[in-house]
């Protein structure tokens, strides 16, 4: 006879073994991860595409490539700021669905052969993306409520979210050697996209928070605590370097003269990510201080590192390898980072106002990448390396500013 649960109810040996392996890998997390893995199935599919299409199908400038991922994180900073305070209002798990609902629009920039509004279609669809993603980390938070789970929970959303962006990079590389037309390698997104949203109506967190809760809850009262300003101000640093993953397809296509070696590194790039959050979220450090000190370190230390080779290989005629170790090691980071920063922040700020702390999250990061893109498609056109080269100084400072914030979080944590 298995042990008995405080309602009297017996807990099944099966479900005992089940509880005691993964205790957070709940129905409510396996819907949310599975939604972002189709969502990135879909739209990294567009992503790991789009540069190719307007570059060389439509003889665009790389600037105009710079110019659209800027107006996309630019404008979804306020989309995701915007999102994080809406959901708070009327509940996260509805706006995550309305965003998610939209993101198809990305789909069907390549009907078009008119740059502006290609580029308005695809940043239309990413504006969508942003709204919904702060209520999508939040119904994750809802949904695993011990906080020393929460690294390994968004580890998983991680990694089920870039294995999409895996098997978007297979379907792209398959569909471009078959020689599918970019509009039908488009459409062919709309699919995966659907998927995602009904995956995610099946997540029953998220709903609309009780007022009398939120008035009650403490945790916010006051100014926020140490380390908060410290990770907002580290976000935007590492989203002026976040260029998109199009500037290392076009890198990798361009140095070797290949487009399927430049989707080659777009699907490197994206396993290495998911790999990461998958082995290592429960590993990155169970506090808050743990997390800032290896997000500093791993993360914007390592993306430094990969901007770095990057910038080397290219500039040195040092080959194709070089520069895929340099993917390698921007994809470990990303996976560190994407795991880490959600997970520091939904330690920070709890309660009434954790919703607007991940909207603010998320557009730091924008508001940084807005500047970003528009930075590496500019130095683009001066020298890759270059490019290259600011992106590694400002995610080394990035990486500085949080690790200096690791002492006064411990300090907290101490006192709470």
């Amino acid at each position: 006879m298995g042990p008995r649960l405080d309602n009297g109810d017996e807990l099944g040996g099966d479900a005992l073994a089940s509880t005691r392996r993964v205790p957070w890998r709940t129905h409510d997390v396996w819907a949310i991860s599975l939604s972002a893995c189709f969502a990135d199935l879909g739209y990294q599919s567009v992503l790991a595409s789009f540069p190719l299409f307007l570059v060389i199908t439509l003889h665009q400038p790389v600037w105009e490539f710079g110019l659209a991922s800027a107006l996309s994180y630019g404008g979804g900073a306020l989309f995701s700021y915007a999102g994080g305070r809406i959901g708070d209002r009327v509940g996260h798990r509805k706006l995550a669905l309305v965003g998610n609902s939209f993101i198809p629009l990305l789909s069907l920039c390549a009907l078009v052969f008119n740059p502006v509004w290609a580029i308005g279609l695809l940043t239309g669809g990413w504006w969508a993306r942003n709204l919904r993603s702060p209520s999508r980390r939040m119904m994750l938070v809802d949904a695993v409520p011990d906080e020393n789970d929460r690294s390994s929970a968004f580890g998983f959303l991680h990694a089920l979210d870039v294995g999409g962006g895996v098997f978007a990079g297979v379907y792209v590389m398959i569909a471009i050697t078959a020689h599918v037309s970019f509009k039908w390698i488009f459409l062919g997104t709309v699919i995966p996209l659907a998927v995602s949203t009904v995956s995610l109506s099946r997540a029953h967190v998220g709903a609309r928070r009780d007022a009398d809760h939120e008035v009650a809850d403490s945790d916010d009262a006051g100014p926020p605590p140490p380390g908060t300003r410290a990770l907002l101000v580290a976000a935007a640093l590492y989203g002026f370097t976040f260029y998109s993953v199009g500037f290392p397809v076009l890198t990798v296509a361009q140095g070797s003269g290949r487009l399927l070696a430049g989707i080659g590194a777009f699907l490197l790039l994206q396993a290495v990510s998911a790999a990461t959050g998958y082995i290592l979220g429960g590993r990155l450090g169970k506090t808050a201080a743990d997390q800032f000190a290896r997000l500093g370190l791993l993360g914007y230390l390592g993306a430094a590192l990969g901007a770095g080779v990057m910038a080397l290989g290219y500039g040195a005629h040092l080959g194709l390898w070089v520069l895929m170790v340099g993917v390698a090691v921007i994809g470990f980071a990303l996976g560190v980072v994407e795991t880490l920063e959600p997970t520091a922040m939904s330690v920070l700020r709890t309660g009434a106002h954790a919703g607007r702390a991940m909207g603010a999250l998320s557009a730091a990061r924008s508001i940084g990448t807005f500047v970003g893109n528009l930075a590496m498609g500019l130095l683009y056109g001066v020298g890759v390396s270059f490019a290259y080269g600011y992106a590694g100084i400002l995610a080394a400072i990035a990486g500085i500013i949080v690790l200096f914030a690791v002492p006064a979080v411990r300090s907290w944590q101490l006192e709470r």
